[in-house]
């Protein structure tokens, strides 16, 4: 049965780069310039609090939220937000999964970095980094039952994937002072993909085992391969939502070729319906127009729409969102999706007025 596995996967991997099918349509309208947010759904739902988060975010023209949640939260919540015309999406933490009760009886399911260590004992950089290996097909099974229970949601605007990636290589310049790290070279404590499902798969087809690269970061072959892990896991699960009349999209690195770099995610070769790159500047001690030459830079790179991820704490200064929110509809973006508007000032809030029933038409 191993063998089995090994052979299937292997297949997919060398062969998911391929463009087959038709993303289904979006329901929106071309001219349409649209506003989310990312949001926490808290432990249980609660009406009260929702109306008056819906009225908000209705305020500030907001009309898709996407609600980290499980079903039954997001059930009771799509009919309340339909009444304002905002669309909901399941936003689903994939590989990355904190605390999962039914992934921890497998510690096998878990990734893998270069120094053997497993993600469920060794989290890298921060406790709640618990990561699954897009190898193990038992863990891909197991993420693809839980995004179907998502598209089994009446109304459902997409099954939203985060953390759809291997724990990051190489972290943002302006984060690596706060774990004490120089990350000027790929550290094995931090560079995952070392299954032994993976390791075996890869000498089945080059003869060669990655644990023995002297410099892995120059095999070329070792680093498509993980990336094809990814890819294949994720077009599975659109061809899933796909044959159910759902939608997928996903939340991702800035760009394809600095997602691949930083954290092993190609998701220029995804099929999804769209991406929301998260182009939080600061993070990278970039400037504004930095969220300009990101946004350029993934649609040319893809098909897909694509909605610029912007965070609001790098983007205090009022005049700063507004110029983020231009160049991303600028460089063709569809829209802009807000980490978080709950936490917008006045000022920033007066920005997404301002700009609501305008921008569309500039």
């Amino acid at each position: 049965m191993k063998k089995i596995y090994l052979l299937l996967i292997s297949v997919s991997l060398l062969s998911c780069g391929k463009k087959e099918s038709t993303p289904a349509p979006l329901e929106q309208q071309p001219d349409d310039f649209v506003f989310a947010t990312w949001v926490g759904g808290g432990a249980s739902f609660d009406k009260d609090i929702w109306d008056q988060k819906l009225s908000y975010y209705d305020s500030l023209g907001i009309s898709e939220i996407l609600v980290q949640a499980n079903a039954d939260y997001l059930k009771n919540l799509i009919p309340l937000a339909k009444e304002k015309n905002i669309k909901v999406h399941a936003w689903m933490w994939t590989l990355n999964r904190p605390n999962d009760t039914i992934a921890n009886k497998h510690p096998d399911w878990y990734a893998v970095n270069r120094k053997g260590q497993n993600s469920l004992e060794y989290r890298a950089y921060v406790d709640y980094y618990q990561w699954l290996s897009p190898f193990h097909p038992e863990a891909r099974a197991y993420i693809k039952s839980n995004a179907e229970k998502l598209m089994e949601l009446e109304d459902l605007a997409s099954v939203h994937l985060d953390y759809v990636r291997y724990p990051d290589v190489i972290l943002g310049a302006d984060l690596q002072p706060k774990y004490g790290l120089v990350q000027d070279h790929e550290m094995p404590e931090y560079d995952y993909g070392y299954h032994p499902i993976a390791r075996e798969g890869f000498k089945k087809i080059f003869d060669k085992d990655p644990v023995d690269f002297k410099n892995p970061e120059l095999s070329t072959e070792w680093r498509q391969y993980r990336l094809n892990a990814v890819t294949s896991l994720v077009n599975e699960i659109v061809e899933i939502a796909h044959s159910k009349n759902k939608r997928v999209t996903a939340a991702v690195f800035p760009f394809p070729e600095m997602s691949r770099q930083m954290v092993r995610q190609a998701w220029n070769d995804w099929k999804l319906d769209a991406a929301y790159p998260m182009l939080y500047n600061n993070f990278y001690r970039e400037n504004v127009n930095w969220i300009g030459f990101a946004t350029a830079q993934g649609v040319n790179d893809v098909e897909f729409p694509l909605y610029s991820g912007l965070y609001s704490p790098a983007l205090k200064d009022p005049e700063d969102l507004e110029k983020a929110i231009r160049l991303a509809k600028k460089e063709g973006a569809r829209g802009i999706s807000i980490f978080t508007a709950d936490n917008l000032s006045k000022e920033q809030q007066s920005v997404f007025v301002k700009l609501k029933n305008s921008i569309s038409h500039e």
